[in-house]
């Protein structure tokens, strides 16, 4: 289907809906599920004033990381646990009540899978203890055929406790189509697969290699898709690559963590496109909060938030007014407000409460609001 025609669908739908019907979307939050916690929350979030309801819950063991398909029918959650008992899970959801029913699990075969990702067709998993990238196809009705093929990371950085052994921490679609990203923690790379049909990928090719010893962590790509960010771990660090049809330059590397944390955690772009946010772990949690320049996609510094204790997760709602932080172990999701004129970030004081909250997801994709004051109304994908 063309993007003309998609465009048009989903504004006759967005206009045909109550005010009230567009602000509410669905919240579904991952955990480190323990004693006291379900796993997978679900809840009605107000995306004008920030409030959050609750809907229901799905006991699942440690879904650290989810995702939903493109209609909303179903989340795609991983279990974070040893080489045994490590999976992947199809969970039916309904959009209207925010009811979740497990419907299928399969084996990830590589232990702690702690990242899921899918372009309808292939499932993903970045199995972190286990150093792999598994594969999924899917079937038309959004089920899991058994794993297909499995890549391995490598080990060969310089930090001698952190990269003695391979770690694939992320994987991501790239938005042109021309295949997939996947973050190679131990060895400080980036790896691309070309999709050599709808349900396969292609050997994996070394695309960017980082500064040693940064331990890459996760991915973000600008809204044109000119760009791609990437956010260490070890070094806290932000590097930024031209992006051209599968070919990545280094442009910049800048701090994101300036304390020597070495807890570097995860990266957002706004929907607008004018910002970069990255959350930062161990010592002065926060977010830290960059201006993206139009033409070159160069980063400045431009504010600091500080969090609950450890920011593992966060996401920006598709209308681009809030921002969810899930603070792991203050066991809440702040919403903070985004101020669109200047990035800088409120807090609302309307945290949600969430045991070991890990992963923040919003569903459907929805009208991006005329933020820029030009009367272009744009539509965006869900945040990841």
């Amino acid at each position: 289907m063309k993007l003309r025609n998609i465009f048009l669908i989903i504004l006759t739908f967005c206009m045909g809906l109550p005010l009230n019907a567009q602000n509410n979307i669905k919240l579904v939050v991952g955990s480190y599920a323990n004693e006291t916690g379900k796993g997978i929350y679900s809840f009605d979030f107000n995306q004008s004033t920030g409030k959050a309801t609750p809907l229901d819950t799905l006991e699942v063991s440690n879904p650290s990381f989810l995702t939903l398909s493109s209609d909303g029918a179903i989340i795609y959650a991983v279990s974070e646990n040893s080489e045994d008992a490590a999976s992947v899970h199809a969970i039916t959801f309904d959009q209207a009540t925010g009811r979740m029913k497990l419907r299928q699990s399969m084996p990830t075969n590589g232990a702690d899978p702690c990242y899921v990702e899918t372009n309808g067709n292939l499932l993903l998993t970045a199995n972190y203890s286990g150093g792999s990238m598994s594969v999924f196809p899917l079937n038309i009705d959004g089920s899991l055929e058994p794993m297909s093929q499995q890549f391995k990371g490598h080990a060969n950085g310089p930090d001698a406790q952190r990269q003695n052994m391979p770690h694939i921490h992320c994987t991501r679609f790239l938005p042109d189509g021309n295949g997939v990203l996947a973050i190679d923690f131990s060895a400080d790379q980036l790896l691309r697969f070309e999709l050599t049909d709808m349900k396969a990928l292609g050997d994996q090719k070394v695309t960017a290699q980082l500064t040693k010893g940064s331990g890459p962590r996760h991915i973000a790509f600008s809204t044109d898709s000119r760009f791609v960010y990437v956010m260490s771990e070890l070094s806290g660090a932000v590097t930024v690559y031209q992006y051209n049809f599968g070919k990545m330059k280094k442009i910049q590397e800048i701090l994101s963590d300036e304390v020597g944390a070495r807890g570097g955690a995860d990266i957002h772009v706004s929907p607008d496109g004018r910002f970069l946010y990255t959350s930062n772990r161990l010592k002065n949690d926060g977010i830290t909060i960059f201006k993206i320049a139009n033409r070159t996609g160069l980063l400045t510094k431009v504010g600091y938030q500080h969090t609950g204790v450890h920011p593992r997760h966060f996401n920006i709602t598709p209308n681009g007014r809030f921002l969810l932080c899930a603070c792991r172990d203050s066991n809440v999701i702040q919403v903070f407000r985004i101020n669109s004129a200047t990035g800088l970030l409120t807090d609302t004081h309307q945290d949600i409460s969430v045991d070991k909250a890990s992963c923040v997801q919003f569903y459907p994709i929805v009208m991006q609001p005329d933020l820029n004051g030009d009367g272009v109304f744009r539509v965006i994908e869900v945040t990841k």
